[in-house]
């Protein structure tokens, strides 16, 4: 029998690296997962590039995205691990040996947190302050900070909420009111949102532009459009009974069609732009009445709550 020398006993054999294993398994799903974000389903992310601010929207939540997806992926590949590689066996009935702790993996998990979080904070705020190409598709109350930088002077368009209707003023073309809303391709748009009664919220959702209609506020929005087509307005915040019928369409369409439609528009509707208040930024109560007669005379249903779908039999 061979004679053991002193308190030497022959060496256990190491176990397998998990953690290079799970390693191993996560770079390429993560690598994977990030390119197929990106590259595949990216550009039909919502909301879409119908404008400047939509498309810098997408642009962040692919970025976002494909900086969140490792970690995900990281925990679904080790949950996987675990299931598969420590689950218990058959008369295995022992605990699993006692961890204390370790400095090297708790050191690295803070550091790759702590430098994910710090850096989705630096692109969000880079991408909230740096849109003087885009413009702010989120209301920036009555003294926005960032605005368009090319382009040209904007386009002129108030939104004034009331319930449950949405009608658009222009300003720059003699300040009549209508319920469609135009705009031209590849020109700035500057929306001044206010509400004539309670707090509504104008979501035009493929531009990307979204602003609370708050009475007596002048809420401002900023985009281009670069798409021809048409996008859906909607009430995004609760205003009444009939809430979830405040919708309606607006159309991006050419320059030469757009001067069309506002010169004729113009024309069509100065009588009742003769009986609608000056144009201001905001409206008080006290002119709330002639600016419902006028909609009336233009055969605009909605004013001061009066607006009910015509399919519904109850009347007020």
């Amino acid at each position: 029998m061979a004679a053991v020398v002193g308190d030497q006993r022959p060496a256990e054999s190491a176990g397998p690296n998990h953690g290079l294993r799970i390693f191993l398994i996560w770079l390429p799903v993560a690598l994977a997962v990030d390119l197929l974000l990106y590259f595949v389903y990216g550009p039909h992310m919502p909301p879409g590039t119908m404008s400047t601010s939509a498309a810098s929207q997408q642009f962040d939540i692919k970025v976002m995205a494909v900086m969140a997806a490792p970690v995900m992926a990281f925990v679904l590949v080790y949950a996987a691990y675990a299931l598969i590689v420590w689950r218990r066996r058959e008369g295995d009935d022992e605990d699993g040996p006692a961890i204390y702790g370790h400095t090297r993996i708790q050191a690295t998990w803070i550091t790759i947190s702590t430098v994910i979080v710090l850096s989705l904070a630096a692109f969000g705020t880079y991408e909230l302050a740096w849109p003087g190409f885009a413009g702010a598709g989120a209301g920036e109350g009555p003294a926005p900070i960032w605005k368009p930088t090319s382009g040209g002077p904007p386009l002129q368009i108030q939104v004034i909420a009331q319930q449950w209707r949405f009608t658009y003023r222009y300003p720059q073309f003699g300040g009549f009111e209508t319920n469609i809303l135009e705009m031209p391709i590849n020109r700035p748009v500057q929306f001044n949102v206010t509400s004539l009664d309670v707090i509504h919220d104008f979501w035009a959702y493929q531009l990307g532009v979204k602003a609370d209609a708050n009475p007596g506020v002048n809420n401002v929005a900023f985009t281009t459009p670069r798409q021809l087509g048409s996008f859906t307005v909607r009430c995004n915040e609760l205003c009444g009974l009939w809430h979830g019928a405040m919708f309606n369409y607006g159309h991006v369409v050419t320059d030469s069609q757009f001067m069309s439609w506002a010169s004729t528009t113009e024309t069509q509707l100065a009588s009742v732009t003769a009986m609608l208040p000056p144009y201001s930024t905001t409206y008080d109560p006290t002119v709330v009445p002639s600016i419902n007669k006028a909609m009336a005379k233009a055969g605009i249903a909605g004013a001061n709550g009066y607006y009910y779908p015509p399919n519904d039999p109850v009347q007020p």
